[in-house]
């Protein structure tokens, strides 16, 4: 069987893009944090279906919560890096963008005693205006990145890139491993997961992955955030209606899905499927 990639951007529900203009970085101390308790969950749901992933990791969680870090580590799984502040590589300079990524990969190394290899843009802000930032990630000691999703969307997107592993700067460069997109109809049609797979039907989901297996032949890449387990987080107030539906749609039926998941493909972490042969 093909293995897949299961990844989980860790960051809390008050830190999502979609929420930075209700909720500013100096009020993230004020609001309770649930991510120490629905990773927990994660883990747990990990264990029990033999499944390791890989943890892109906020290093403001991972400074808040390093035990978490440990036992994520611990129990298996590959720590990778989700920047910092969870700023968008989009909004910020190319020094500025080398300090953030550079502050969390020693941050979580420091915490986990692992060498941290990947690392996940908030929001997938990598794309053709700023594929500067995948060689200042090489340049701070990274091996691999999952920023780039090849689809149209309204926050982010590069639709015309590879929907597979691929070297944007060149064999020399960063491997960029894209979130999986199936072709359909000459179109990329999200696969990968994240607000699509609350959204669609899980069978809908599943025939997705399973036609990028046996027709591409390729892994797959699947992402979720640890919030998206947990339908009694605090409700935001004075959001847009779009805003609104796409963060909470589904929330209390991921954590059910997700066991489906599991069981219905061959799950492994980042490095051990794309870096192995390198």
């Amino acid at each position: 069987m093909i293995r897949n990639a299961m990844t989980i951007d860790v960051e809390d529900y008050f830190q999502v893009s979609a929420f930075a203009a209700h909720i500013s970085r100096e009020h993230w101390t004020t609001l309770p944090c649930r991510v120490e308790e629905n990773v927990a969950r994660i883990l747990s749901l990990l264990d029990q279906s033999g499944v390791k992933a890989t943890f892109f990791t906020l290093g403001w969680i991972a400074e808040r919560y390093p035990e978490m870090i440990k036992r994520i580590v611990n129990e298996g799984h590959e720590l990778a890096s989700h920047g910092y502040s969870h700023q968008r590589a989009s909004e910020q300079t190319e020094s500025e963008f080398y300090d953030d990524v550079s502050r969390s990969k020693a941050l979580l190394e420091q915490i986990s005693g692992q060498v941290v290899l990947g690392y996940r843009a908030p929001s997938f802000s990598i794309g053709s205006n700023n594929l500067w930032a995948l060689d200042v990630l090489l340049n701070a000691g990274y091996k691999y990145s999952s920023s780039i999703y090849p689809i149209k969307h309204d926050h982010y997107g590069m639709p015309h890139a590879p929907r597979f592993g691929f070297y944007p700067n060149g064999k020399d460069g960063l491997l960029e491993l894209p979130i999986t997109t199936l072709r359909v109809m000459r179109r990329n049609f999200p696969a990968g997961g994240g607000g699509y797979f609350r959204l669609f039907p899980y069978q809908m989901s599943r025939w997705l992955l399973k036609q990028v297996n046996q027709r591409d032949r390729q892994s797959a890449i699947f992402y979720f955030h640890p919030w998206e387990l947990d339908p009694d987080q605090p409700k935001q107030q004075n959001i847009g209606f779009k805003t609104r539906f796409r963060h909470y749609v589904n929330l209390h039926r991921t954590e059910n899905r997700l066991r489906a998941l599991t069981k219905d493909f061959h799950w492994d972490r980042m490095d051990r499927i794309f870096l192995s042969n390198k």
